[in-house]
């Protein structure tokens, strides 16, 4: 079921996605040749107690994890696409970096992800990475009422396939509210026109998966979260929590 929000509550969604913003611009400030993993987390865990916001990720077990999440951020380093668990690795020169984090303050929750490069970039990251904000962009601009869930997949999709990328098979966005994943899930891939009608009081998680070598396959490592390319080739993830409002688009995690 899909339940939309009231305009306060939207708000109150607001306040839990600057949390989200602070603790995200904070980790990419924080992060640098040398800088482990667990570090970045600690920062993000700090902005969260500064807050007096909660983890939804801490804790968290779906029922195809081995474990519950150790960790308040997702910390996805070079082939690692998604839930990358925060380590002692320290990164090095080049690093492709994918962060992502939620915060839960006032009974709502937000969620975003960035991805960057530590160091110097190679071109071919760079533009990875700039793809992948493209795409969210374009996911976003569809996210208005009177479209469909499909007009977000097509516009997520067609600027992914154009630049060559893969897009792992089976993730996406999904609804969030008083809950990380709610109702409905969003496709990083579809047909426009199809799909659930996007009314005033929805929220979306919007969030592009890319993969540089251009297939859609991966592989859980061994620790049963992160997921990985197949190929070995470099992978970007950029996401934020919108609203569905009959103004156009709020980005509640707008940093």
């Amino acid at each position: 079921m899909v339940e939309l929000k009231t305009d306060t509550s939207i708000d109150a969604m607001q306040e839990a996605g600057q949390v989200v913003a602070r603790a995200l611009t904070a980790v990419r400030e924080a992060a640098g040749v040398g800088v482990s993993l667990l570090e970045l987390d600690e920062v993000a865990h700090q902005v969260l107690r500064d807050a007096g916001a909660g983890s939804p990720f801490l804790g968290y077990r779906p029922s195809f994890a081995p474990v519950p999440f150790p960790a308040v951020i997702c910390a996805s380093v070079n082939d690692a696409i998604v839930h990358g668990i925060p380590t002692g690795y320290r990164l090095r020169d080049g690093d492709l970096v994918s962060i992502d984090f939620g915060a839960e303050l006032g009974g709502w929750v937000g969620d975003s992800a960035i991805s960057f490069v530590v160091g110097t970039p190679r071109p071919a990251d760079a533009h990875l990475v700039e793809t992948a904000e493209r795409a969210l962009a374009a996911g976003i601009a569809a996210a208005v009422v009177g479209n469909r869930i499909g007009d977000i997949a097509h516009a997520i999709g067609t600027v992914c396939r154009e630049a060559g990328y893969g897009i792992p098979d089976g993730f996406g966005g999904h609804g969030i509210g008083r809950r990380m994943h709610e109702d409905p899930p969003v496709p990083n891939e579809g047909r426009p026109g199809r799909g659930l009608p996007l009314r005033h009081g929805m929220a979306l998680a919007i969030e592009p998966m890319l993969i540089a070598g251009g297939t859609d396959e991966y592989h859980a490592a061994a620790d049963g979260w992160t997921l990985r390319t197949n190929d070995g080739t470099r992978a970007a993830h950029a996401e934020h929590t919108v609203a569905i409002t009959d103004a156009g688009p709020r980005i509640l995690t707008a940093r």
